[in-house]
């Protein structure tokens, strides 16, 4: 047996890196679903949220969007305000005590992490349409566009841009916070990490492994969300095509300013 620390490392490492890498897969996948999900589920609520009536609406839909408005708000503000660990508790074992529904773990962390996901970035979203120029927004309405054309058409295009370093930070929180889903046995990494630790009690070393694996994950993805954003960024130089200056004028310009 090993006798020092790299040498745990190494032999753990070498041992159960079909568990580790089984790990890192299901990690990625929840984070990628969750993500995505949420960020669907995000824009969805941030939309509705934003609905304001024009002048001459009826009670009954000035009565629906407030009480839609305050479902949302209160879906925001519960899922923002508890630990996600307890989201995973209430949903796997509350369906199965109460509904009589019998969740796969999987299943359950996707549900789980999409949804409180949806909640950070409702307001990420949010953030970002009331960042975009109230102008936009009125010659859109006086155009005669609804409020989903202005959103799809005017609005979200600009906004998304302005929150994709929140998204893609919010996508590297949950390959960490996918952790917390060990209590309702899901097969992430620090899942496996523990079922690892625990045949030769090198708890340590194996859990070295895990940080290390962890670090890979987010420093690679975060590389690569910080390329795509730079490249929706475009070029750091343009060139206006179709209006070149006059070199007589430039000439006269300069002797003005001498």
């Amino acid at each position: 047996m090993p006798t020092t620390f790299f040498g745990w490392v190494t032999f753990l490492a070498q041992k159960y890196w079909p568990l580790f890498l089984t790990g890192a897969i299901n990690t990625l996948l929840i984070a990628l679903v969750g993500t995505a999900v949420g960020f669907a589920l995000g824009l969805l609520v941030a939309i509705a949220r934003t609905i304001n009536l024009r002048r001459g609406a009826g009670r009954l839909k000035r009565w629906s969007l407030a009480a839609l408005k305050g479902f949302l708000t209160a879906y925001i503000e519960i899922f923002r305000g508890t630990p996600m660990i307890v989201q995973a508790m209430v949903v796997y074992y509350g369906a199965s005590q109460y509904l009589g529904i019998n969740i796969p773990a999987m299943a359950a962390a996707f549900v789980v992490v999409s949804v409180n996901t949806g909640a950070y970035m409702a307001e990420i979203v949010r953030g970002g349409i009331l960042s975009i120029d109230k102008g936009q927004t009125e010659a859109a309405i006086a155009v005669g566009m609804t409020h989903w054309q202005m959103m799809t058409g005017v609005i979200l295009p600009q906004a998304i841009r302005n929150i994709l370093p929140s998204v893609a930070n919010e996508f590297v929180v949950n390959i960490k916070d996918s952790s917390v889903l060990n209590v309702i046995s899901v097969t992430e990494v620090f899942f496996m990490s523990k079922s690892a630790a625990g045949t030769y009690y090198r708890y340590f070393e194996v859990f070295f492994i895990t940080a290390v694996i962890y670090f890979v994950l987010t420093f690679t993805f975060t590389r690569l969300l910080r390329l795509l954003e730079n490249k929706l960024s475009g070029s750091s130089s343009y060139t206006v095509y179709g209006s070149q200056t006059d070199p007589k004028a430039e000439i006269e310009y300069k002797k003005e300013a001498q």
